[in-house]
């Protein structure tokens, strides 16, 4: 581990002292410098090293690759092209560039990442590599850190600590003086925030922010989770407070403004576990035969203004982040569960889109607006799916959020049964417009009082699932319609969708046609019909996993912006987020502008709403890695108490230093490594997607079935391995 270098006196020769002095010069291009400032920076006051750097000045002068501009003074002289980009770097030191000027990744040595981590944003250019003849990178510059804050163990010494990063991409340690530790103990986990990197210093220097508690203990994880991604896991004081005292209640005169539908039969369908209930269905049929159907969404934006303490705190969080043993709202409770909440029986204040369909699913008109509803009943989904597949007004004790069975008024039962009739039809017009369904299995976990997992269960959309998406993905559709088609045009935020990009579609037709499966790329509905039968024949198979995981990894990034290019995934041409305020700022963005349209009020600034855009879609990748590394969590600690088993799995990914495997019972994921594969030496043929032995030629290729045992749960560097018994023998 690296101690802070202090300043050297008769350090004899200085190594590698023109290399040194060019990057000085070439990462502040276009400062001057002289011998007493390179020193400096070089960490050296002794009159050999001065000569040193003096003779190397002029020698580079007489090169040609620097310029004394003034007597004494220096600067680079930039003879090649710069580069920006982020840097992507491996757990081994090295890395690659990601840059709009090049179509492939540059690689970059670990000799020449010059102080950038993981994310930055960095200039670099590039040069011939002699011995191997490819083009690397170097970096001259961070242009901008993409994180400051660190979560590691503290090592303690007698004047100064270290932590060593949990992110295994982290490639140093960080120094801590030992007044700066905030009365850490030794071996304590901890956020630590880097303050600086001087050059004469092999590690930068930081301060730790915050104690999260001693290593492996589950809240301690679960905060360091959230801690590493930036994420909050309480809110200020002042922030409680104000939330505290709005006043929350239902008024004559608030209603008076509003559309009035206390007495239109609404109802929710929602998660049995769920603690907030953001939108509810109303349903009644019109004297003509037709119908009108409310998507009623809790009016977040009543509470929440613009510019209040609230609101920025809504801002900066983004989203709501799902763990697997918590939510961490985005809004205090008094608003996410209380008077946000469209819970039954209650009057709330909602934001509305209301559609008359006929039998054929088609919109006949439609109204947007603020209303007052009143929630009649609660479903849980299970609950709502017996009632489809029954047709029976009786919900049995074993759904029953009750705890008994109950019946249903013929009301509700023929409100749900119509509303399934119309979202089957929207499904099935959405799928054969191009859209692409990704039901992804989703792992969930039954936990004990102590948040211990005793039980993996996977959960699955049915009927009553989709009977919401429909409806839900119909609202947003029909309000981005709705501003996306005003002239002239009207910013606004939308959720788009970019067309997948070729070359993974083409990695993905090799890996899947491995199991027999063909693609057709031909144009965009033969893309999503072809993609959507893969989809529909894996459903049950070993390799579903696999595929479902490999088919989203292959589209882009659903992200939100200004900028509408529509949505390739849903085959929409307008789409954005009104349905969920209570947990993602973006909706709470979108009320505002469609309230303020509705208002007839002018066009808003586009560029102000499009950094607030940039900034959400930020949030919602973090808040998705942090709910990732969660389960990863629990997977590993679920699998701590099964070590004698042996299990079968699928191998999902293929690398020269070993083998994922997926294990088809509970979707654990874990590494074989190629040194624990001691009956050959194994290489990688990238081209098969395998591990090929030496000797015996044995392959192990991508999607075969193997059997596996535990050999290491490490709960703090959230890794699990495997030790490889073989293949599976069916």
């Amino acid at each position: 581990m690296a101690r802070n270098k202090k300043k050297r006196k008769g350090s004899g020769k200085i190594p590698n002292l023109s290399d040194t002095i060019l990057k000085i010069l070439r990462k502040e291009k276009s400062k001057i410098f002289n011998y007493k400032q390179i020193a400096a920076k070089l960490g050296v006051d002794d009159p050999s090293s001065r000569n040193q750097i003096i003779k190397k000045l002029h020698q580079l002068k007489a090169k040609q690759e620097i310029e004394e501009v003034d007597r004494g003074k220096f600067k680079a002289i930039i003879t090649t092209e710069y580069y920006k980009g982020i840097l992507d770097m491996s757990a081994r030191g090295s890395g690659f560039i990601i840059s709009d000027d090049f179509a492939d990744d540059i690689y970059v040595a670990s000799n020449n990442i010059n102080r950038a981590l993981d994310g930055d944003e960095v200039e670099f250019y590039l040069y011939k590599r002699p011995k191997r003849g490819r083009m690397e990178g170097e970096i001259t510059n961070v242009i901008k850190r993409a994180k400051t804050e660190y979560v590691g163990i503290i090592q303690l010494n007698k004047n100064y600590a270290f932590v060593v990063a949990d992110n295994s991409k982290m490639y140093k340690d960080i120094f801590v003086p030992v007044n700066k530790t905030k009365n850490a103990e030794d071996g304590d986990k901890v956020l630590v925030s880097i303050e600086d990197w001087p050059e004469d210093q092999d590690s930068p220097i930081g301060k730790v922010l915050k104690v999260l508690g001693k290593p492996g203990l589950h809240q301690t994880e679960m905060h360091s989770i959230l801690a590493d991604y930036g994420l909050p896991y309480e809110f200020p004081y002042e922030v409680e407070e104000f939330a505290n005292k709005l006043d929350t209640s239902i008024t004559e005169a608030e209603i008076a403004k509003r559309r009035d539908l206390r007495e239109v039969l609404t109802f929710t369908i929602d998660p049995k576990d769920a603690k907030d209930f953001d939108d509810a269905l109303s349903f009644q049929e019109l004297e003509d035969g037709s119908y009108e159907i409310g998507i009623h969404i809790a009016d977040v934006s009543h509470y929440v203004t613009p510019e209040s303490i609230l609101d920025t705190e809504a801002y900066q969080r983004g989203t709501s982040v799902y763990l697997v043993d918590r939510v961490v709202p985005m809004l205090p409770e008094i608003l996410s569960n209380n008077a946000c909440s469209l819970r039954p029986h209650e009057e709330k204040y909602t934001f509305s889109a209301i559609f008359k369909m006929n039998e054929k699913a088609e919109v006949i008109n439609q109204w947007f607006g603020r209303t007052v509803t009143y929630s009649d009943a609660r479903f849980a989904y299970e609950e709502a799916q017996t009632v489809i597949e029954s047709k029976s007004n009786t919900i049995p004790k074993e759904v029953s959020l009750k705890g008994e069975a109950y019946d249903i008024s013929d009301e509700i039962k023929t409100a749900i049964l119509k509303l399934d009739d119309l979202a089957h039809i929207m499904r099935r017009k959405r799928m054969q417009q191009g859209a692409i369904s990704f039901d992804k299995v989703e792992v969930k976990f039954n936990l004990d009082e102590n948040n211990e997992p005793i039980g993996v269960y996977f959960k699955t959309s049915k009927e009553a699932n989709k009977l919401i998406e429909e409806f839900m993905l119909l609202a947003n559709k029909k309000v981005a319609e709705f501003i996306g088609k005003q002239k002239p045009p009207k910013t606004f935020v939308y959720r788009v969708h970019d067309q997948p990009d070729e070359s993974k579609l083409s990695a993905l037709q090799g890996i899947v046609s491995r199991f027999g499966y063909k693609l057709n790329f031909k144009d965009r509905k033969t893309t999503a019909a072809s993609l959507n039968n893969l989809l529909e024949e894996v459903q049950g198979k070993k390799e579903q996993n696999l595929v479902d995981t490999l088919a989203i990894r292959s589209m882009s990034k659903a992200i939100y912006t200004t900028e509408n290019i529509g949505h390739y995934g849903l085959a929409f041409d307008y789409y954005t987020h009104f349905t969920s305020p209570i947990r993602r700022y973006p909706d709470v963005m979108v009320h505002r502008l469609l309230q303020r349209y509705l208002d007839q009020q002018s066009s808003a600034n586009q560029s102000v709403y499009e950094d607030k855009c940039e900034h959400s879609s930020e949030m919602e990748y973090l808040a998705t890695q942090a709910e990732r590394d969660s389960i990863k969590y629990m997977q590993i600690k679920f699998m701590e108490d099964h070590k004698d088993e042996e299990f079968v799995g699928v191998i999902s990914g293929v690398t020269d230093w070993g083998i994922y495997v997926e294990i088809i019972e509970n979707k654990c994921e874990g590494m074989v490594s190629t040194r624990d594969m001691t009956d050959d030496r194994y290489d990688f043929d990238e081209r098969h997607y395998a591990l090929i032995g030496r000797n015996t030629k044995k392959m192990y290729q991508l999607g075969e079935e193997v059997v596996v045992k535990v050999k290491n749960t490490d709960l703090v560097k959230k890794h699990l391995d495997f030790y490889l018994i073989g293949k599976h023998k069916e």
